[in-house]
Formats: C-alpha cells, structure tokens, sequence
C-alpha cells in the first residue's frame, strides 16, 4: 500500500501535477491513498468542468482501471462530493479509518488536521465549514464566484507568511487515544508539511507525510509505502 498527500494541485503548479500524473501511470502498489489536500482548493464537483479539475480527473480515472485509489478528505478539498468519486472511480475514505493488513497488522490514517486541537482557532473554523448547512449555502453560490472567494482566501494564506516549523503540530496525547481506540499501533497522516518518524509517548509509531513542491527552489515530495516488512520512505524527488 502507498501513501500520499498534501500535494495542493493547482494549474499554478505544473511540475508538480505533471509528478503526479506520472506516480499514478507507475506506482507498483496494491492501492494509492491520497490522504488529504489532493487540491489547493475544491468548492464544489462541478470544478470537474474546469480544463485544470478535468485534466486531473481524467488522470486519476485512467488509473482507477488499474488499482485502487483512495482519497480521504483534507481541510483544502473538504468539499469533494459524490459526483468527484463516481466520476474518477476513486474511493471515498473516511477520516480517521483504520487498514488491516493481510500480514496481521493495523494501521490508523487521517489527515491529520483534526489533531491540531492546538491551533483553536482553525478548529473553529474547521467546525464551522463541516456543518452541512454552511456547506449547502456556499455550494447554491456560482462556481465563478466559489473560485474567486476561494482563491482570494488563499492569496490571504500566503501572505501571511508562515513557515511550516511554525505550525501547530499534532496533539501527541490524542495520537494516543485514536491509536488506542484503533486497535493500532502505527499512524500515517499528512497535514502538518513536517515530514518524518517519530514514536508518540504511549510508544505507538506516528509517520508524516511531506507535501509536494516541485516547482520551487527546493523541491519535495515522499511517499510511504507499507509491507510486511515495515513503512518505508521514498522520496519522488527525482521520479
């Protein structure tokens, strides 16, 4: 199984997209998760008539022929609906959702933003947006008006600045508890752009996955892939 996220596709980023594209015609896996923040942004499955959105989606079905491809939500593509999934051929992951493996081993994967419980304010926000209510109302505005307001939004983002070490990370307690509560002892999730391997207090195992950057200075971008044998690191980099 191989795992990916926070790759933020955007027309803006073509390097990055065309890394992506290339990983979903090669991955050698049983099954891709996408694991949140496939998309810079997504207000609403009709983005699949945009030529950049139908562009990926076309990507992401030719692939679906070949594996499975799962795709869990992120706090940037949240809004990814039913139309998205039958159109693409991905399957809908829920978050958090646990994976047992044929080889006796569980594994707990999320996005990873819900663990934040440190940066209170976008834990607010994040209650706010998942409220079907103020979906329903941003979705019954035009699709022009949805992409403006969102990429106003993450023009906003940007300039603010923020380095990822400056980022809340993940609430080590509550890792606990969710693993606890999973029956598992290994974690995998995204979110946090703090790539690596830590052991959480309870003496679980917490892997990160790095975003994707490929059209910068300082390109990035991993994948875990996890075997028998264990998760393993691999750095698209160079893919």
């Amino acid at each position: 199984m191989a795992f990916i996220s926070d790759l933020h596709l955007s027309e803006d980023l073509p390097r990055t997209t065309a890394a992506f594209e290339q990983l979903l015609q090669t991955v050698q896996a049983d099954a891709l998760f996408i694991l949140g923040d496939l998309f810079e942004y997504w207000v609403g499955d009709d983005m699949l008539t945009l030529p950049f959105e139908a562009r990926c989606g076309q990507a992401l079905r030719s692939a679906t022929r070949r594996l499975p491809v799962h795709v869990l939500r992120g706090n940037r593509d949240f809004l990814l609906g039913e139309r998205f999934f039958t159109e693409t051929g991905c399957q809908d992951l829920a978050d958090p959702t646990v994976l047992r493996a044929g080889w006796g081993d569980s594994l707990l994967v999320t996005h990873g933003d819900a663990l934040c419980i440190g940066d209170t304010a976008y834990q607010q926000f994040r209650a706010q947006v998942r409220q079907p209510a103020w979906q329903a109302a941003l979705l019954a505005r035009p699709l022009e008006e949805r992409v403006a307001l969102a990429r106003q939004m993450r023009a906003a983002s940007r300039d603010g600045g923020r380095a990822p070490e400056s980022y809340v990370d993940a609430d080590a307690p509550l890792c606990d508890r969710w693993l606890a509560a999973a029956g598992a002892s290994l974690m995998i999730h995204g979110h946090t752009h703090r790539p690596g391997r830590d052991t959480l207090p309870g003496g679980a195992l917490r892997e990160v996955l790095s975003d994707w950057e490929l059209d910068q200075a300082e390109p990035r971008a991993d994948m875990l892939v996890w075997t028998a044998e264990g998760v393993r690191r691999e750095s698209l980099v160079h893919a």
